[in-house]
């Protein structure tokens, strides 16, 4: 099971944004949970929102077994970068994933 930690909302301008936020982080938690089945390990998906001036950062980070995979991008505009930043995360999972279980069947062999 994969639970889900947005960290810094308020700092987010508008309730629209805050809302579409919430549900791009809660689409992309449902894909991990979809993936990761029978995984064995509960884990956080975190959601790290920062604004300085007109510049929002955004980070997302989850442990798993091996690895902690975290991704973080910044930009102007919360949506797009929301989108690009979930976009690459998910990526890096389904790569770290891939290698795990590599590593799975490499060790079943011996």
């Amino acid at each position: 099971m994969v639970h889900l930690i947005i960290k810094n909302l308020k700092e987010v301008e508008t309730e629209a944004d805050r809302r579409q936020l919430e549900e791009l982080a809660e689409r992309v938690r449902q894909k991990l949970e979809k993936r990761l089945k029978r995984y064995g390990k509960e884990l956080t998906l975190e959601v790290i929102v920062n604004k300085s001036s007109s510049t929002y950062s955004l980070s997302a980070a989850v442990d798993l077994r091996t690895k902690r995979i975290l991704q973080a991008e910044e930009g102007r505009e919360l949506i797009p970068l929301a989108h690009k930043l979930f976009d690459e995360f998910l990526r890096q999972f389904q790569r770290q994933l891939e290698l795990e279980r590599k590593d799975y069947e490499y060790k079943r062999k011996r």
